[in-house]
């Protein structure tokens, strides 16, 4: 009897990523800016641009450039504050299309998806075709251009809904994988970042084809427990599935100020401030967390984070600020920059009613006092309540 192992069932995986997404919808709406160059984001002094569309392309601009940068590059640009609601409603709008086709639906972002097709080509063809469709269906039925990658992985089809950009299609044949990537620069693999990149071009190695075909004990010299994988994804092999489960894993929150906090007092009254709008969010989807992450970025834009782990898993402000503020005070003692921007989030989301009451639970008055605030918060927005110290420092950002 055979001991070889069948081959996994063949899949075909799209990614659907619409072309400049926030920029593009603000073109759709006031067709005036069509043409030229957009950018959304930030128009201060600390502005980030979070879209730019080609026509602001041409020039250099690009997301996460701060706006100064990008409007030297290109000064005849609009700039657009953004609408992160009507993002939403557009948005929605192309995923109905991508559940329309597949209930295998993935969400990266607002603005892409994996989508595993293999059980709709009896109904509505095979990849291609339904790539086609949802081409068709993006530009009739909401007014926007999205690129999509075929292949028969996750990996591969990302990398391809690139390759055609904007309102690109491209498909990658099964077993062709290997030879789409050989000839692409090493950066073009998830996971390779800069550094990787310099280190992989020190000894010779610049496109995934090298990495490929470089000996394993090479490849650990720069990724080492990590080089087999490496090795897999330059050979354009991907097994992850599509995973449709929606659950939050995370909820966050950050502000970059205008002025650098220069003082650890100002950063603990804004850190306040994030956590009891995060965990106002957490009590609100009745979830607890069981960790926690500061985001700390200097103003030479060096980001570090620093985390803790919340035993057991809560919601309460008080408890999640006992955890936020010693992660601070461990780092601000021994090492404290002037900020520019400080965030908070939490993770391992868990669902609130699966939680025992125990011997550390949040106690009755800290509890209503929490109550309290949602009731207030809930009627009058999140910045109805905020601490005294943090009002002084969100003062420095207007």
């Amino acid at each position: 009897m055979s001991t070889q192992r069948p081959a996994p069932p063949a899949r075909t995986i799209l990614h659907a990523d619409m072309d400049a997404f926030f920029a593009s919808v603000e073109q759709l709406d006031d067709p005036s800016l069509r043409g030229k160059p957009v950018l959304v984001g930030g128009a201060g002094k600390r502005g980030v641009v979070a879209a730019a569309s080609y026509e602001a392309r041409v020039f250099g601009c690009k997301s996460a450039m701060p706006t100064a940068i990008a409007l030297r590059r290109c000064p005849h640009a609009v700039v657009l504050p953004g609408r992160f609601s009507r993002y939403s409603e557009v948005s929605s709008q192309v995923f109905a299309i991508f559940h329309d086709v597949s209930p295998l639906v993935q969400p990266l972002s607002v603005d892409e998806a994996f989508i595993d097709v293999t059980g709709s080509f009896a109904v509505l063809g095979d990849g291609p075709t339904i790539a086609g469709l949802i081409r068709k269906r993006v530009r009739e039925e909401v007014g926007l251009a999205v690129s999509v990658g075929v292949a028969s992985n996750k990996m591969v089809a990302k990398v391809a809904s690139d390759f055609n950009k904007p309102d690109g299609l491209c498909i990658v044949e099964p077993g062709t994988e290997a030879a789409f990537l050989a000839p692409m620069a090493v950066g073009v693999l998830p996971g390779i970042g800069p550094a990787s990149v310099r280190r992989l071009e020190a000894i010779g190695l610049r496109t995934v084809g090298d990495v490929a075909l470089a000996p394993l004990d090479q490849l650990r010299a720069v990724f080492g427990e990590h080089a087999e994988s490496a090795r897999n994804k330059a050979l354009g092999i991907d097994d992850r599935p599509v995973r449709t489960d929606r659950q939050r894993k995370s909820i966050s929150q950050e502000r970059t100020m205008t002025d650098d906090l220069d003082s650890p007092e100002q950063a603990r009254a804004l850190l306040l401030w994030h956590v009891e709008a995060v965990s106002h969010r957490l009590r609100s989807k009745h979830l607890v967390a069981g960790g926690i992450t500061l985001k700390i970025r200097y103003g030479d834009f060096e980001t570090i984070t620093r985390s803790a782990s919340l035993e057991p898993p809560s919601s309460s402000s008080a408890e999640l600020w006992r955890a936020a503020l010693a992660t601070f005070d461990q780092w601000a003692n021994k090492d404290w920059h002037a900020l520019r921007l400080l965030g908070f989030g939490v993770d391992r989301l868990a669902d609130a009613s699966g939680q025992q009451a125990g011997l550390f639970e949040q106690t009755d008055r800290s509890s209503a006092l929490d109550a309290a605030k949602d009731a207030v918060m809930d009627k009058f927005g999140k910045s109805a309540i905020s601490p005294a110290g943090a009002l002084r420092s969100r003062r420095r950002d207007r």
